[in-house]
């Protein structure tokens, strides 16, 4: 029996036949794009907006972002152990490279700290560093594994296929998940099965 071959996405006409498949951002975005819907957000929420779209002919506006309530540059100010955390931080080359002067080298801005920090407004940056530290101490622990975000589906898929096929490359790995998000999906999500070895 022959597959059922991924449709454009443009050509989906009900939400049921679009929780079939697995979409990529850019995807949805030029979908949002020639139907006036709004494209801002997470992918989950975009995905929604798509949903509701196909479902009322209706276009939900977007969240719009709160405004900012500091103006302070974290680009370009001198940033100190003292410095209080606003909810205008940035990630930049002037913040990594203050918390690379006083952690080293092996900073590394991971999403867990990110988040940590974007939480914290009125903290400092003495406090962001021990907090960097105290995330890391988390590893010591061999049974630790970094929470994976919902949309983050490949991320959760690698972590899965590993666990069960240890001796696999990843190039096996991504030769699976490429084949699987091609395939219809349960509600357009990719989650790792022991059969999708029988993909390769």
């Amino acid at each position: 029996m022959k597959k059922k071959q991924k449709p454009t996405l443009n050509k989906i006409t009900d939400s049921g036949e679009f929780l079939q498949w697995y979409w990529l951002k850019e995807e949805m975005v030029g979908f949002c794009k020639r139907h006036n819907i709004s494209a801002s957000g997470k992918k989950f929420e975009i995905r929604d907006r798509i949903i509701a779209f196909l479902d009322t002919g209706s276009v939900i506006v977007g969240n719009k972002a709160r405004a900012k309530t500091s103006d302070f540059d974290w680009s370009k100010s001198t940033l100190t152990l003292q410095t209080e955390i606003t909810d205008s931080v940035t990630f930049g080359k002037n913040f990594r490279g203050f918390m690379q002067q006083h952690i080293g080298r092996k900073f590394v801005c991971h999403s867990d700290f990110m988040d940590w920090v974007r939480a914290n407004t009125g903290k400092t940056l003495g406090e962001a560093i021990q907090a960097w530290i105290d995330l890391e101490d988390r590893k010591k622990n061999p049974d630790f594994k970094r929470k994976i975000a919902p949309q983050n589906m490949l991320a959760q898929y690698t972590r899965d296929f590993f666990n069960e096929n240890p001796q696999k490359s990843r190039a096996e790995m991504m030769r699976c998940w490429n084949k699987k998000k091609s395939l219809p999906n349960t509600g357009g999500k990719i989650i790792y099965n022991k059969t999708d070895l029988d993909l390769l």
